[in-house]
């Protein structure tokens, strides 16, 4: 059930990019020929005025087909547009996809009680480095390895990347009576803590202080995980580029789907699984916007930065530049782009082969 979810999911991500892009499209009057959801042959098809909706039998992409016209003679194609409006129907699609992601994470946090701070109330007693050469009751931590923190959920976040790179320290700033105060290379890691109980959990030894779930700051917290998604996006391809994890850890929509019915399955309950599933996503949802944005042929981002080159390019040489010169660099970007998706289909396979023979 939880992967039949996840796939619905996935589609509906692709369904609100392409959709923004429509939006977009028929409010500046760009004719729009086909709009697509999923890939592949046709399953159903419906004629609009002017525009063919169509579902396909693949629900791995979609598109949003505008009328292109390279002599721009027609005054509603797509490259007739003037450059700002066509950087506002390119931009769309990630806008599209990072506002569904804010709606999703405000719906699952309408009924939060709180939230935890980053100013610490208390420290266990066994907690190692407490005092004035180290933490105290009343810090705020403001940064961790040159991260800011906003909530106790980034403490954790950093924490758990400081130990999966094997760092027994960290780089703290924090705030105290008022004054800044660093701590370079402190040691802080995971240890075991008993409870009132008498189990024994992996804690930090800190305990953060509690901000209420007003109205006010449920939206406020729901703007910055959206917010910070981003940032996450950032720490993981910097992560991608140093090395610290390879192209082969990464999913293609396949382990995606997989992962996210995972997640589902896990849960201790029906509710809890969907919240999982709803909660990435909402973060797959603000991935698609960034990279979709990023600078590079054949994405959204790679034809916006091409409308200011061609800009800076004609503004210099007062000539206009030849669009084919373009389409040639998108077409060349969409061939490898493709291969890189068939190379991620087939390592979520094999992935999937290798787990299922206990590999």
């Amino acid at each position: 059930m939880f992967i039949a979810i996840a796939i619905i999911a996935f589609g509906v991500l692709i369904a609100v990019h392409e959709l923004g892009h429509f939006i977009a499209a028929k409010l500046l009057g760009v004719r729009v020929n086909e709009f697509a959801i999923g890939m592949g042959p046709k399953i159903l098809k419906k004629q609009g005025k002017e525009t063919l909706y169509t579902l396909r039998l693949l629900p791995f992409g979609g598109f949003c087909a505008m009328e292109e016209d390279e002599e721009a003679t027609d005054s509603r194609s797509f490259t007739a547009q003037s450059r700002w409006r066509r950087v506002i129907i390119l931009a769309a699609g990630g806008a599209a996809n990072f506002i569904a992601a804010f709606i999703i994470i405000v719906i699952l946090f309408a009924g939060a009680q709180g939230f935890g701070g980053t100013t610490i109330v208390s420290l266990d007693d066994s907690f190692p480095n407490a005092g004035e050469q180290g933490l105290m009751v009343g810090d705020t931590i403001v940064s961790i390895n040159g991260e800011r923190l906003f909530y106790a959920d980034d403490f954790h976040m950093f924490m758990n990347l400081a130990e999966n790179r094997g760092d027994g320290v960290v780089d703290l700033v924090i705030l105290r009576d008022g004054e800044r105060i660093t701590r370079n290379r402190f040691p802080l890691e995971r240890r075991e803590f008993e409870t009132e109980t008498g189990e024994t959990v992996m804690r930090f030894g800190i305990t953060f202080n509690s901000i209420e779930g007003t109205t006010w700051q449920r939206l406020r917290y729901s703007g910055y995980t959206a917010i910070n998604y981003v940032r996450i996006i950032r720490v993981s391809l910097a992560e991608l580029i140093s090395g610290a994890f390879g192209v082969r850890d990464m999913h293609g929509a396949v382990g995606i789907i997989g992962e996210m019915g995972n997640i589902g399955q896990s849960a201790p309950t029906v509710r809890a699984g969907l919240g999982n599933i709803a909660y990435m996503t909402a973060f797959i949802g603000v991935n698609l916007a960034v990279m979709n944005l990023l600078p590079i042929p054949a994405l959204d981002g790679g034809r916006i930065l091409f409308l200011f080159i061609s800009w800076v390019i004609e503004k210099i040489t007062r000539r206009k530049l030849d669009p084919k010169y373009e389409g040639y660099i998108h077409t060349a970007a969409m061939v490898l782009l493709m291969g890189f998706m068939a190379f991620m289909l087939i390592n979520d396979v094999l992935r999937i082969v290798g787990a299922g023979n206990g590999g």
